[in-house]
């Protein structure tokens, strides 16, 4: 079955067509959208799984670092300084990773639907174009 062309349409029967295809190309966009978030959204959760088991790993093995580093300092000062200056570096360097993590979270990007929204444009002005 053919549909008849544009010309041989009635004004109502156009308006219902671009009524139609209006709705169509909302929800196509809509879920495209939905789409692309929830795989963004899937791939930030499996790389935040496996970043968790590799910093608690890395906390461990920290942990460990600062014992030796109080026990091999205890060999020349008394172990409560050791401990006291191992501590206080780590102060002092955690404040500064977690100032530089805090700085680059704020400057980072929403994740946002950067697809569907180009595309979103794209028909805007293409039915600008049209009208």
């Amino acid at each position: 079955m053919s549909h008849p062309s544009t010309d041989e349409l009635s004004t109502v029967q156009l308006v219902e067509r671009l009524q139609q295809q209006t709705t169509t190309l909302v929800r196509t966009e809509v879920r495209n959208a939905l789409d692309e978030v929830r795989t963004k959204g899937t791939r930030i959760g499996v790389g935040a799984g496996i970043s968790g088991a590799g910093t608690l790993l890395a906390l461990f093995g920290l942990g460990t670092l600062v014992a030796a580093a109080v026990l091999g300092l205890a060999v020349a000062v008394p172990a409560w300084l050791a401990a006291i200056i191992v501590g206080g570096a780590l102060v002092v360097i955690g404040g500064i990773v977690a100032a530089v993590g805090a700085q680059r979270a704020k400057s980072a990007l929403p994740p946002a639907p950067e697809q569907a929204v180009q595309s979103i444009r794209t028909d805007v002005e293409t039915v600008k174009e049209h009208l």
